[in-house]
């Protein structure tokens, strides 16, 4: 079958990341799927265009608002991946609301990461209760074994021993959503407390505007690092060489850099949103911080706590392997998909 996939791709973010590993399930099954941004693509006529040139024969959007409203009324089957923005912040907008419920109404299904996604969208759209899957994201890491943890500390400008430093790692591309600055003062006077604490944004620019703004802060705070950009190995490897990652998001769909930190078995201190308490459970597969202030105390207690941490470490990483398989996901969007299928032959 040929496949129209939308999605929105700017590069390092989760839904660009999420679309590639759809995609390449769908490839799996001998499908051929065509990814496009949607965000250059802003009008119908373009998209009818597409379907034609192409012979595409059935479609997939990754975002309920962004992707999804440019599939409707072309006539051919399509399913819905929520993106995590599209129920955490669209769902406000009047307008956008109600797009998206007509959307759903056409769709043959949705793919929610998370229960809580899930029953926030039935309860906006109780018309789509009967189409809604949950499915969590699968998580495949890889550490570049030539990885150089003190050449990566060297390069942060931490000139200290690896062997009496806490490395806390923040993942994520540099966009206000994820709002990297909000633990930045309370870190700094934190490490002039204890200056073998340190926290290292690593944070791809997305936002060039707010990535300088993000570089100022950090030149001037003790304490906090900002590395630009890094293949996905050597961010694995990263990962697995800190003492703990941080998210500090306003809004997550499902963050991947926490699932693969629990899969690397490291702990995980996540601000506590809906899309990070769904995946984090407080003092069991990591730590949920509400403010600056606890963020500090807690990474206090992970770090005097060896046991926590352990326990952490191993219950993080049994529930990813039990919960985010990527194998599991595969078969999920191969079956799914198949029912798109179904009702071209119907």
């Amino acid at each position: 079958m040929r496949l129209l996939f939308l999605a929105v791709l700017r590069r390092h973010t989760g839904n660009a990341v999420t679309a590639e590993r759809v995609r390449d399930h769908l490839e799996a099954a001998g499908h051929v799927c065509i990814l496009k941004d949607a965000s250059d693509l802003e009008s119908s006529s373009e998209i009818a265009k597409l379907i034609e040139a192409e012979s595409l024969e059935a479609a997939l959007a990754l975002h309920l608002y962004r992707g999804g409203r440019l599939l409707q009324g072309h006539g051919i089957p399509f399913g819905i991946i929520f993106g995590g923005t599209d129920l955490n912040e669209d769902v406000n907008h009047g307008e956008k609301k109600k797009v998206m419920g007509k959307v759903l109404e056409e769709a043959r299904f949705a793919v929610a990461f998370t229960e809580s996604m899930k029953e926030m969208a039935q309860t906006q759209w109780p018309h789509a209760r009967g189409k809604i899957y949950v499915q969590s994201q699968g998580i495949v890491t890889g550490p570049n074994s030539a990885f150089n943890w003190n050449t990566f500390l060297h390069q942060s400008g931490i000139n200290q021993s690896a062997d009496n430093l806490h490395i806390f790692l923040l993942v994520c591309g540099l966009r206000q959503v994820k709002d990297p600055l909000y633990l930045v003062d309370a870190f700094s006077e934190w490490h002039r407390e204890e200056p073998n604490v340190y926290m290292v944004i690593v944070g791809p620019e997305v936002d060039p505007v707010f990535t300088r703004e993000v570089g100022a802060r950090v030149k001037s705070a003790a304490g906090v690092r900002l590395i630009r950009e890094m293949p996905q190995g050597d961010l694995h490897a990263a990962l697995k060489n800190c003492f703990a990652v941080v998210n500090s998001s306003v809004s997550e769909g499902m963050s991947a850099a926490i699932l693969e930190a629990m899969d690397l078995e490291v702990p995980v201190l996540a601000r506590n949103i809906p899309g990070n308490a769904a995946v984090v459970k407080h003092e069991v597969t990591g730590l949920l911080f509400s403010d600056p202030q606890e963020f500090v105390q807690l990474a206090k207690r992970l770090v005097s706590d060896p046991a926590l941490e352990r326990e952490i470490v191993a219950n993080g990483r049994e529930y990813v392997r039990a919960r985010h398989s990527w194998q599991a996901e595969r078969c999920t969007y191969q079956n799914l998909i198949r029912t798109l299928e179904g009702s071209i032959q119907d």
